[in-house]
């Protein structure tokens, strides 16, 4: 009983060290200045094996933010429920300001081409692809959502992030996702 009592008791000051260094850093965190209020983008470029989406208007580059991706691995998306982010040429086709994440923007996946290949396999190619924050009640854990690719397939940013991502990105907008 004693030795359940103690691990109990380190597994409970383990958590509480954790949540504090977790509150600390991110609150020593250096956060760069906010995009102006008249930003806005035409291009966006998500790099899967950098872990990276970053924002372009007119060929210069605006802002890149880290990213978590899906959880199912490196390649292509090759069928509905495998966990993987798509690549390939697509557009932001609607904005979600409700969504069960903090806002998400509406990836126009799957393209002819993906469904084609989808078809050939006798698969589903899949759908619901979005560029989103944290999951609604989950933002306190910021950058560390990071740590782990832990989407069905999307791109995840942090909610700080998304807001302003959400704010300069039009429907429209040309997005490349790169393996």
């Amino acid at each position: 009983m004693r030795r359940r009592t103690a691990g109990l008791i380190v597994f409970f000051v383990t958590a509480v060290v954790a949540i504090l260094g977790m509150a600390i850093t991110s609150a020593f965190r250096i956060r760069p200045q906010p995009l102006p209020e008249d930003a806005h983008t035409d291009y966006i470029l998500i790099e899967k094996k950098r872990h990276r989406l970053t924002l372009y208007f007119q060929h210069r580059k605006l802002r890149s933010y880290k990213i978590a991706l899906g959880r199912g691995g490196g390649g292509p998306k090759l069928k509905a429920g495998d966990a993987k982010t798509p690549e390939g040429l697509y557009k932001i086709d609607a904005h979600n300001a409700h969504s069960k994440f903090h806002r998400a923007l509406h990836i126009d996946y799957p393209s002819a081409k993906d469904a084609a290949m989808a078809r050939r396999r006798g698969n589903r190619p899949g759908d619901g692809i979005e560029i989103h924050g944290l999951r609604n009640g989950f933002g306190w854990i910021g950058f560390y959502h990071r740590l782990i690719d832990w989407t069905n397939g999307c791109i995840a940013t942090t909610d700080e992030e998304i807001e302003e991502i959400f704010r300069v990105v039009p429907i429209g907008t040309a997005v490349e996702i790169r393996g």
